[in-house]
């Protein structure tokens, strides 16, 4: 198992605007290539979080085309998720999508009621975990930091991936939570958010991080800016971690009803 680099990009997002914002990040990829294995996005980095199911694109569609075109031009993975429709479904779909062109997907589990997605998307119904470069990552979006049975590390994977649009008013919680999900699974976290304000008038921080598996942050993002920040998670530090401390033995079992 080899060391895994990361880069977190936190950026402000043009409003329903998919066009602008596959712009915005690909200038943004400058000078990554040889330089990460794995680029992070926040949460519906094409639209904002907008509930315009109209802008819903496919597995086909030019968003996916781009993400591979962009996954290709660094050598990097890439997560993000974007507004998905298919069949007669509309999702909030977690996109992981590799150089060589394969995209695994992730549907968002805990739709955010309080924002009416509930109204609008569907929720998905499998939990998830790529691999990567020899780590195994479990994906999540925005809501699902608050739900830590659905991500509770069942020794299958290695690092979380939470993408979001995560409230200024609700930022303390989103940082504490993730250092609770990377202490309580001994498992590295990313956490990256939007910055600036969406069309609904909304205001974003951003606050994104990365966490090793004691709770201590690797990397970071000064709040309301745009950044680009790295970190390199040490796989043998993590597998001596877990050796030395194998909490993980005393689990309680539980079977997780979808």
């Amino acid at each position: 198992m080899r060391d895994l680099r990361v880069t977190l990009v936190q950026s402000m997002l043009h409003w329903e605007n998919a066009t602008s914002n596959r712009v915005l990040f690909a200038g943004k990829f400058d000078g990554l290539k040889g330089n990460t294995d794995l680029i992070v996005l926040p949460e519906m980095f094409t639209t904002g979080f907008t509930m315009n199911t109209a802008l819903a694109e496919t597995m086909d569609g030019e968003s996916v085309r781009w993400m591979k075109d962009q996954a290709a031009r660094t050598d990097a993975a890439i997560y993000g998720s974007a507004i998905i429709s298919e069949g007669d479904k509309t999702f909030n779909r977690g996109l992981f999508v590799t150089p060589d062109g394969s995209v695994k997907h992730y549907d968002k589990r805990h739709l955010f009621r309080f924002a009416n997605e509930t109204d609008h998307f569907s929720a998905g119904h499998e939990r998830v975990v790529v691999e990567w470069r020899d780590w195994r990552i479990l994906l999540q979006i925005c809501f699902d930091l608050r739900f830590p049975v659905f991500a509770r590390n069942k020794g299958d994977y290695d690092a979380a991936l939470y993408v979001a649009n995560w409230p200024e008013a609700r930022s303390y919680p989103w940082s504490q939570l993730l250092i609770a999900r990377a202490i309580e699974n001994q498992c590295h976290v990313i956490g990256v958010n939007r910055v600036g304000m969406d069309g609904k008038g909304i205001h974003y921080t951003g606050d994104s991080v990365a966490i090793d598996p004691k709770g201590q942050v690797m990397a970071s993002c000064k709040p309301a800016n745009d950044c680009i920040s790295h970190a390199t998670f040490d796989a043998n530090a993590l597998a001596d971690f877990r050796a030395k401390f194998p909490v993980g033995m005393e689990s309680d079992r539980f079977e997780l009803k979808l």
